[in-house]
């Protein structure tokens, strides 16, 4: 039998999801590549054989995205199949008009065919664009399990950007781990704050091996979302972050939307500081796309460690990388932060070397904000040159993770923490303690 030939467009996460649970034993198709953007350096590679499986002993090559044109003609492939998220829509029709002119189908596999059921009950955080305030729902969101007296395991969306080979099921309970597994700085922002806490999570590539590893200690699965992505595992409890600080963004990139029209909760975050016409817009949609969810308003409370070490202080800013750069923001909390205590921002660019001038070339939105690009060890160094040489008084860090651990902090740098502070009612133990109240 001839084998339809299939190319997966990617960025190391749900491209690797979908060709596990929907292609990799099924002799009926060939995935010839994957294609790889967004994430610096994660191509050219290999999806290894361990992972591809008996039908591919040479593995799979991962390849730029810049080549899907020449490699579906070179292939003939039948299918190309785009599976990574936070893209606008008109991004995504764009997509589809250069592979439909190559003369391939277009393909966008749905959550039926990708999601896995769990034995334990599934509570989803996601997201209609990256920096919502995925991560500080999570953390709430296990924060009140354990306080009813549950033991919630979390499950992060993925971030493979290293060898495949050891990260197909990773488990994470102390700070080590992180060392042990080698995260990357994007990987330590998420999985740090949850361990703090007392909270084991998984990540890794293979989600159905990870979820039965998390079920053996689980009374909840706590799916953590990357991006706007929809969820791996089928959620009995599906909770979705909306932004005000970008109307109309919850209708216009692929999939947010989605979560938005499957969501069972939907949070307003950032109320305090969102205008009030963007409010509005952001309820319309919610009642347009999704009348029956349940609305909760929420603002993400900002901290500063000794905010009297930067008033008419030098600072440098850093912030989440994410949600800058594909995220689309300019700012994010460690701005809002200097600007409430009067600090003095000082221009991160002059000191930029390698891909980080790069990321800010590309990202023409950036100013006076340095990303979190660390995704590998020479971006990691570019961070550190940035630091070091910076002409300031003290850093401000607003990304999750302590920066400290892994550069060299040689002048006073002071942590932004923002949480998830609901206002009024309903709130988020409300919503939980209903739906397990109401599936006992």
């Amino acid at each position: 039998m001839k084998r339809e030939k299939i190319i997966i467009m990617g960025a190391a996460g749900r491209d690797f999801h979908n060709f596990n649970l929907c292609y990799r034993d099924n002799p009926q198709y060939q995935v010839v590549a994957f294609t790889a953007a967004q994430i610096p350096n994660i191509s050219p590679r290999i999806y290894p054989p361990l992972l591809a499986g008996r039908l591919y002993p040479r593995g799979i090559p991962i390849l730029p995205e810049e080549e899907l044109e020449g490699l579906i003609r070179r292939h003939k492939a039948g299918t190309v199949v785009l599976a990574y998220s936070d893209l606008a829509y008109s991004t995504v029709m764009g997509k589809s008009a250069l592979v439909n002119s190559a003369g391939a189908d277009f393909l966008l596999l749905g959550p039926d065919r990708t999601m896995l059921r769990s034995r334990r009950p599934v509570v989803a955080v996601t997201a209609v664009r990256t920096g919502c305030g995925k991560s500080p729902t999570t953390r709430r969101v296990c924060q009140i399990l354990k306080e009813m007296g549950l033991h919630p395991v979390a499950v992060r969306h993925p971030m493979p950007y290293g060898d495949l080979k050891k990260q197909v099921c990773q488990r994470f309970k102390q700070i080590r781990d992180l060392d042990l597994h080698g995260c990357t700085v994007e990987e330590r922002e998420e999985f740090e704050p949850l361990i703090e806490m007392g909270v084991t999570l998984y990540a890794g590539v293979d989600y159905a091996k990870i979820l039965r590893e998390a079920e053996k200690e689980a009374d909840v699965i706590v799916w953590d979302g990357g991006n706007n992505d929809f969820p791996f595992y089928l959620p009995d409890l599906h909770i979705v972050l909306v932004d005000p600080h970008r109307p109309g963004h919850e209708v216009s990139y692929y999939p947010g939307e989605v979560n938005l029209r499957r969501a069972h909760v939907v949070i307003i975050s950032k109320v305090s500081t969102a205008r009030k016409t963007s409010i509005r817009q952001v309820e319309r949609s919610i009642r347009e796309k999704n009348p029956g969810a349940k609305v909760i308003y929420a603002d993400l409370e900002i901290t500063l460690d000794n905010p009297g070490m930067v008033r008419n202080k030098r600072v440098l800013v850093i912030e989440d990388g994410p949600t800058l750069t594909h995220g689309g923001m300019p700012y994010g909390a460690g701005i809002l932060a200097a600007r409430r205590y009067g600090a003095r921002i000082i221009d991160p660019r002059p000191y930029l070397t390698g891909s980080l001038r790069e990321t800010f070339r590309k990202y023409p939105h950036l100013g006076k904000v340095l990303p979190t690009m660390g995704y590998g060890e020479e971006q990691l160094q570019e961070l550190n040159h940035v630091v070091r040489n910076a002409r300031c008084d003290a850093v401000i860090s607003a990304t999750p993770m302590d920066l400290c651990r892994i550069l060299a902090c040689t002048r006073p740098t002071l942590r932004v923490r923002y949480e998830l502070k609901e206002l009024g009612r309903p709130n988020l133990r409300e919503a939980l303690k209903r739906f397990f109240e109401s599936n006992k």
